[in-house]
């Protein structure tokens, strides 16, 4: 069977903290064992899977979609890995200070971490498909910001990015102006937003669906083709992880599906 291993306090050198890392491995990497996998990174790992040491309320049951998908044969296995945020997540996930919300933007020092330190150690622990067309990264709200800017950043790491309700309009747009060209390597780039996703955070609106709209059409105008690219706008739903882990299988199943044009 799929399993669930945590590790607790892992050492990130850029941040000078420890994370939590929940790392579901499917059943093939037991039943296969010269199978090699990919590998994808989501963040707010404590909200990820179905499992008892996680979020006491609504978490993405990511375990639960990748194993149906994998049972129906609609998706070879993936190894997940979930890493959680801390208390300071708004610092955290953004490169780019906010001062509406107080905060510092120290996100180049968590995507230092995912690149450079975490990503080599999951290579070197598990059987993975190292290549950055088999190595994701997916987050919700400011870790779809998040997951945005490390495809941006380190294309040559992560070919596949997951943008579940980014939160865009964060620090005046700044990934407009990082995306300001296509990576110029392979991409599946995934992007929604639910269309009840308009609401106060303290002094700031956050209009989730004109944002995304606006940033999907930006993507489209730097030259980001059709096949690369895939925007969504969920009918009724709101921003919470009720809502992502409804479309979670859509969205494995598109991002995740098998590399083509390699």
């Amino acid at each position: 069977m799929s399993s669930i291993d945590i590790l607790s306090d892992f050492h990130s050198p850029p941040e000078e903290k420890g994370r939590t890392l929940r790392i579901y491995t499917p059943d093939a990497c037991d039943g296969d064992p010269d199978g090699r996998f990919p590998v994808l990174y989501m963040l707010d790992g404590q909200n990820v899977f179905n499992h008892p040491a996680s979020a006491l309320y609504h978490t993405w049951c990511a375990n639960s979609a990748m194993d149906r998908l994998i049972a129906e044969g609609s998706l070879r296995p993936w190894i997940i890995v979930a890493v959680d945020s801390s208390p300071d997540r708004f610092s955290e996930y953004s490169p780019w200070d906010e001062p509406a919300v107080g905060a510092s933007g120290r996100g180049w020092l968590f995507a230092d971490f995912l690149a450079h330190h975490l990503k080599p150690f999951i290579d070197r622990t598990y059987r993975t498909l190292p290549e950055p067309h088999w190595t994701g990264v997916m987050g919700s709200s400011m870790g779809g910001l998040m997951s945005l800017f490390l495809g941006k950043a380190f294309p040559g790491v992560f070919g596949r990015i997951g943008a579940v309700s980014p939160t865009i309009m964060w620090a005046g747009g700044e990934i407009f102006r990082l995306w300001d060209a296509p990576t110029g390597r392979w991409i599946k780039l995934y992007m929604d937003t639910g269309d009840q996703e308009r609401y106060w955070h303290d002094s700031m609106f956050l209009d989730y669906v004109d944002a995304a709209g606006r940033f999907h059409n930006h993507l489209k105008g730097i030259g980001m083709q059709e096949h690369e690219l895939r925007y969504v706008v969920e009918p009724g739903a709101f921003h919470n992880e009720q809502a992502w882990q409804a479309r979670l299988p859509r969205i494995f199943s598109w991002l995740l599906e098998d590399a083509r044009g390699i």
